[in-house]
Order: structure tokens, then sequence, then C-alpha cells
């Protein structure tokens, strides 16, 4: 979808919800906010599971600040 296809349909969805009643509107907002809240979850819950993968593989360090300023220095 090239740039213009992408704000005609932003447009479209402006206009759509611009019809609704201002109580649907109220309904929608709620569900998109709670569909976005679910979806920062579920990236969470994945960048979670990645990050236990990692440990359990051996792939994390662990170290202070000043060991990882070594680190970087060498």
């Amino acid at each position: 979808m090239n740039p213009a296809e992408k704000i005609s349909l932003f447009q479209q969805a402006i206009e759509t919800v611009e019809s609704l009643s201002p109580e649907e509107q109220t309904i929608l907002i709620d569900i998109i906010q709670n569909r976005l809240k679910q979806q920062r979850r579920d990236e969470l819950l994945q960048e979670v599971a990645e990050s236990e993968q990692d440990y359990a593989q051996g792939n994390v360090r662990r170290g202070t600040v000043a060991d990882l300023m070594a680190e970087l220095n060498e």
C-alpha cells in the first residue's frame, strides 16, 4: 500500500468514526484502547519468552556497569 492509499484509508476511517454517535465513538475508543493494551501485553510476553530463552541458552552475561565499560573499552 503506497502512502496515498494509506492516507485515503485513514481519512475514510476518520469519516466513518465521525459518522458514529458520540456514545458509539466512546465505545469504539474503549475497544481500540483495550486492543492496544492487549497487543502491548502480547509483545511484552514475547520479549520475556525470548529473554528467558536467551538466558537458558547462556546468551546473557551479567556484570556491573564497570564490567560493561571495561569490556567496551577492550
